[in-house]
């Protein structure tokens, strides 16, 4: 019997592109552009931080998954095998709170080498544990499979959000508040730490790291904390935001999507963008521009939201949360107002996956 074959796709360009002159985003827009959608329950498919399933009159489940692979987004060298199963939980519950949704079950699946015993698979699931009973969600499943080299982590996450409280990346309007719920750029300056005690580590093993100091941004690079407290005080403050996503990829990186979803552009203010005095040291120490690791550096898992300017006495009042900036209308660009009152333009400079 001869099989049917999948017709190939039109070549429209014999020159072959490489991956890292798309980048994740267009990878991702160019991959899924003509995927067409084929059942009504898929009120929202790729292209934010969670898709959402209409499941009943009332509520969407939104479903995400992320990857954690060694060698890229972590190493073992440094990183606690218990907080990796930690964190890889978290970067999901996070993706799930800036849709305003509830978190509820996760799976876990993972590929591993021989390397890795059956102990340090334990730690990885006590992380996991932990990050399950913090906050409140249930692990339902997964797969484990081999790999020839390291360690693959990934984990897909799903939770609920009321049809009339979702939050997307494509709500923002002019004249709204740009708000960050807490420091940024701190994760990044720990895992400079990580990095330049393990090259010490690397030429003299005898010498022990020097990590005293840096408590709180090795915390904040190694054991991240969704904001699960942030969409309650929503819920209690009876407050919706236009806009909103996680900090995971650099603050401005992620001013541009919001931009972009939204089709508006900003303003933000580098006097405004909060800074831990534990982030300035290390940036000092490293000769890292502060402002740049706070717009760069990624991996901070805070949320960037947007609000109707009549929330601002609250939002001024409220410890922990901080407004940077405002949203403009899409043709006055999107630029960062230093502290020397220039109008630099925003470039999204942090992580890529590619």
């Amino acid at each position: 019997m001869r099989l049917p074959l999948f017709p190939m796709r039109e070549q429209k360009d014999a020159k072959k592109k490489l991956i890292e002159d798309l980048g994740e985003f267009a990878l991702i827009d160019h991959l899924t552009q003509g995927f067409l959608k084929q059942n009504d329950s898929t009120y929202l498919g790729v292209g934010d931080d969670a898709a959402l399933i209409d499941i009943n009159p009332s509520e969407y489940l939104a479903f995400t998954t992320d990857h954690l692979v060694e060698g890229i987004h972590f190493d073992v060298t440094y990183v606690p095998l218990k907080h990796l199963g930690y964190k890889a939980v978290v970067v999901n519950l996070s993706d799930l709170y800036s849709m305003n949704a509830i978190p509820e079950q996760i799976s876990v699946s993972l590929a591993i080498s021989s390397k890795y015993t059956l102990e340090a698979i334990e730690a990885i699931y006590d992380g996991v544990y932990e990050a399950c009973q913090r906050y409140g969600v249930d692990l339902i499943g997964g797969d484990t499979t081999s790999s020839q080299i390291g360690m693959m982590i990934n984990v897909a996450a799903m939770g609920r959000v009321k049809k009339n409280q979702v939050t997307r990346r494509s709500g923002a309007k002019e004249h709204d508040l740009i708000c960050v719920s807490g420091d940024l750029g701190a994760a990044y300056m720990g895992l400079q730490v990580l990095e330049r005690e393990k090259a010490v580590f690397k030429d003299n093993p005898d010498i022990q790291p020097d990590l005293a100091g840096y408590e709180y941004i090795l915390e904040r690079q190694l054991k991240p904390e969704a904001r699960k407290d942030l969409i309650s005080w929503f819920s209690t403050e009876n407050i919706l935001p236009t806009s909103m996503i996680d900090i995971s990829d650099g603050l401005a990186s992620e001013l541009l999507h919001l931009a972009k979803n939204s089709k508006v552009n900003c303003r933000v203010y580098e006097e405004k963008i909060p800074i831990d005095p534990q982030t300035v040291g290390a940036a000092e120490t490293f000769q890292i521009n502060q402002t740049t690791a706070a717009l760069n550096g990624g991996e901070d898992y805070e949320l960037l939201f947007t609000l109707d300017q009549k929330h601002f006495d609250k939002i001024r009042e409220t410890e922990g949360i901080y407004i940077i900036g405002h949203v403009v209308d899409s043709t006055e660009g999107n630029y960062l107002i230093t502290n020397s009152e220039s109008a630099v333009p925003l470039k999204a400079q942090g992580w890529t996956a590619f």
